[in-house]
C-alpha cells in the first residue's frame, strides 16, 4: 500500500520546524511503524536528504524509547501498544497521516521526532529508588506480600517511561508515570522506610521540572502502552497528603518541645 507522511522536521531546539509531505510506496501490512520508516529514511538516504530522526531501542515494547504522536494520539490508534509494536496493518492505501513529537514544555525538542525526556530521570532521582541497606538477598518467603498487594505493585512497575502520558495530557501533566514509580514501591515492605521522604521529594522535583497539574481528564490511562490506571494517582495523593500532615506535626511537636 501506499502511504502520506506529514512528519514534524526541526533540525535543533533552537531552530523553527514545521510538516515535510512524503509519500511511502510499497509499504507491506507485515512491517511495523518504525519498520515502514526506516524504508522512508533508506530512500532519503539515497536522494542525499536527511532522514527522519526518532528515538528508539529494544522496538518489543519494553524499553520506553520509542514515541510520538500518530493523528494527534500518542503511539498511534491502537490501544495497549507503543509505536513499535504497531503494525502497518492497522492502516490503509491512502492513508495520510501526521507525525509529530511529544508536545510538553518538560519534553524540549531534540531534533524532529526526538525529544528530550530527562526531566523523567530528574524525577526519579529525587527518590524513586530504595535506598537502605537491606544486606544480602533474603529468601523469598521471609517477607510474605498479600497476592493483591503483590499483583497492583506489579501492574504500577510495568511503567516503561515513554511519556505517552504526558504528550496526550491537555495540562501536560506526569502524575501517571509518577504515581506508577512511587505506588509500586509503596506496596512492598522494601518501600516503606522512605515513603513518605520519597512522595514528598518527587513530587517536588515534578513541580520544579514544569510538567502541568493533573486534573484527571484520563486521557494518560487511554493512551499508556502499558494501561496503567488513574487509581495510582489517588494513591499518590493519599501518600503526599499524609506525607505533609505527617511534617506537618513533627514539626509543630519540635516546637512545642523547644
Amino acid at each position: 500500500m501506499k502511504l502520506v507522511l506529514n512528519i514534524w522536521r526541526q533540525r535543533s531546539a533552537d531552530q523553527p520546524g514545521g510538516f515535510v509531505r512524503y509519500e511511502v510506496p510499497d509499504v507491506s501490512e507485515h512491517m511495523s511503524f518504525l519498520e515502514m520508516l526506516d524504508v522512508l529514511n533508506e530512500s532519503l538516504i539515497e536522494r542525499g536528504e536527511e532522514p527522519v530522526a526518532f528515538d528508539h531501542d529494544c522496538r518489543e515494547g519494553i524499553c520506553g524509547m520509542c514515541g510520538f504522536m500518530i493523528e494527534g494520539v500518542a503511539h498511534g490508534p491502537m490501544k495497549g501498544t507503543t509505536v513499535c509494536q504497531l503494525h502497518m496493518r492497522h492502516f490503509h492505501d491512502g492513508d495520510e497521516l501526521t507525525l509529530e513529537p511529544w508536545r510538553s514544555k518538560a519534553f524540549p525538542v531534540v531534533r524532529d521526532l526526538i525529544v528530550d525526556r530527562s526531566a523523567f530521570d530528574r524525577v526519579i532521582q529525587a527518590g524513586g529508588f530504595v535506598s537502605v541497606n537491606t544486606g544480602s538477598a533474603p529468601d523469598g518467603n521471609t517477607s510474605p506480600i498479600s497476592k493483591q498487594d503483590a499483583d497492583v505493585a506489579m501492574d504500577a512497575a510495568q511503567c516503561i517511561g515513554c511519556g505517552a502520558c504526558v504528550a496526550q495530557c491537555p495540562n501536560g501533566a506526569a502524575q501517571l508515570f509518577m504515581s506508577a514509580k512511587i505506588s509500586h514501591l509503596a506496596l512492598l515492605p522494601q518501600g516503606q522506610p522512605e515513603r513518605w521522604r520519597r512522595v514528598e521529594r518527587m513530587v517536588a522535583q515534578l513541580e520544579q521540572e514544569g510538567f502541568g497539574s493533573c486534573t484527571l481528564f484520563g486521557e494518560c490511562e487511554a493512551v499508556c502502552p502499558k494501561a496503567i490506571s488513574i487509581d495510582f494517582i489517588g494513591m499518590m495523593n493519599r501518600d503526599w497528603l499524609k506525607a505533609t500532615c505527617r511534617a506537618d506535626w513533627k514539626s509543630r511537636a519540635a516546637g512545642d518541645a523547644g
